[in-house]
Formats: structure tokens, sequence, C-alpha cells
């Protein structure tokens, strides 16, 4: 009956959610790409420095004073404020290079519905170099809006030079994009060809920027995974929080993350190392 079909369709969505992208068939695949286009994750807020009348939080002495006028300068009529509360922004910088081509499809599904979903979203992609590409995911299309990234990136499944890419964002866009508190998430296997001295100065001074720095790794679906490539040993110190990205399951914990977390700081202790070397 209706029901069996919806516990049967309930079972096969649950177990698209915990199967390994790297096992999926075609079939499976293109689910789990619609299914990603359908994902709205909760978006943590923040307080504003804008505050709204209203509330009682704290007294809001210039529309107090104003109103004083009124009555002679007496403070007969008490104002109040609150904060306004607006999403925390997210910014993300997905690995586009060889090493990551079975995945890049799905990332790109990804980072089209959290696009769509907030407008306080940017987001990169990045093999050999840095490309932005938030106003191309602008559009009711996701296969247009695709096609366009596609056509537009140079390094499609090339090389890997992660720290040259994430020292290129913080020269040419942090200011813009970090400025109002985002947390950034990196979504990459780690593997780089690029220089290890250079990863670490980079990401240090991406950590510093960011609310939360988050690094999702597909590969650590794998048995055994260990992150050892020198890139990664390198830039681990510096990130808040390391993060398996192999299954539907895992992008999904993505919004959890981004919701307990937008007003908590975390603890950084490395910053103490660094300013001790």
């Amino acid at each position: 009956g209706v029901e069996e079909q919806e516990v049967a369709s309930y079972s096969q969505a649950e177990v698209l959610r915990q199967k390994d992208f790297d096992t999926l068939t075609e079939a499976e695949m293109a689910e789990v790409r619609r299914l990603i286009r359908l994902m709205r994750l909760p978006a943590g807020m923040t307080r504003s420095r804008r505050a709204r009348a209203g509330g009682h939080d704290q007294l809001d002495i210039r529309r107090l004073l104003r109103r004083s006028l009124r009555f002679g300068g007496e403070l007969l009529v008490f104002s109040w404020k609150s904060p306004r509360l607006r999403p925390r922004p997210l910014v993300l910088l997905c690995d586009i290079s060889g090493s990551m081509e079975r995945y890049t499809r799905l990332l790109l599904n990804f980072a089209y519905a959290l696009k769509n979903a907030s407008t306080r979203v940017e987001a990169f992609v990045f093999a050999t170099r840095l490309t932005r590409i938030t106003r191309l995911l602008r559009s009711h299309d996701v296969d247009a809006a695709l096609n366009r990234v596609t056509a537009s990136v140079d390094d499609w499944s090339g090389g890997t030079r992660i720290g040259e890419a994430i020292e290129s964002f913080n020269r040419r866009y942090a200011r813009r994009v970090l400025g109002h508190g985002a947390t950034v998430a990196i979504i990459s296997d780690g593997w780089d060809r690029g220089d290890a001295a250079q990863m670490r100065h980079a990401i240090a001074r991406l950590q510093r920027s960011c609310h939360r720095l988050i690094w999702m790794n597909p590969l650590m679906g794998a048995p055994g995974y260990e992150p050892l490539t020198l890139g990664l040993q390198a830039a681990l110190p510096f990130v808040d929080d390391f993060l398996p990205a192999h299954n539907l399951a895992n992008l999904e914990a993505l919004g959890t993350l981004l919701l307990e977390t937008a007003n908590r700081r975390p603890v950084r202790r490395q910053t103490l190392v660094t300013a001790s070397a």
C-alpha cells in the first residue's frame, strides 16, 4: 500500500545518506545529487551590530533622551533595544583538482544548494588557482549554473596547490568576505603539490581572520585513513574542526555544526604555540 511505499522510499533515502560517495552507482549518484539540491542546512544566527527597538536587552540611550525632550527633560518613558539577529556568513572553498574529481560534481551541487538557500554564502573553487563562483551559482537551473562554473574554471581536475589558493584568498577576498565573522569550510582531500610552509602560513592567517575554520575531507571514510600528507600535517594545527565528507549524512552534519557554533568561538591552543615560536 501507500504506507509501505513511503517506508521503502524512506529506507532507500536513509541508505543513500550513509553510503560512501565512492560506492554509488550512476543512478544512486543522480539521486544523491537530487537530495543535495533539496538540502536546506540551518544557518546559525549571530548578533548584528545594529539593534532593533523593543525587547529588554539594554537601554536605548539615544531614544530615551529624544523622548525625554517631550517631557521637559524628565525620563518618564524608558526605551529599550535588542540586537538584530542575522545568519552567520559561510565561505566555501572547494577542491576541484584531479584527486577530487569523483566528488566534484556532488560538491558543486552542495555549493549550489547552500548559495541558493542563503544570500550570506560565498563559494570558491581551486586546484592550482582560486576562482570565485558565487555569482555563477545564482540561478534557478542547477545544471545551467554548474555548466557556467565548469566553463569558467581553467584548472579543472588539474594539480593541487592548496596553500597557494588559500594565500590568494587571503590576499584578494578575505577582507571583503570575512569582515562579518564568517565561518570558512574547506572541502578537500588534502593532496597538495605546493610548499608546506606556504600552507602553514596561509591557513594560520585564514584561521585568524574567520570565526571558525572547518576542513571536510572525503577520504576520512576510508578504513584506516590517517591525514599524513605534508599539506594536511601543516594545516591541521590551525583547523578548528576536521570532519568527514564521504556521504550525504556528513554534508548534513555541517548544518548542525554551523547551528551549534554560530555564537561560540573555538578554543585555539595553537595560537599560543605560534606566538612563542
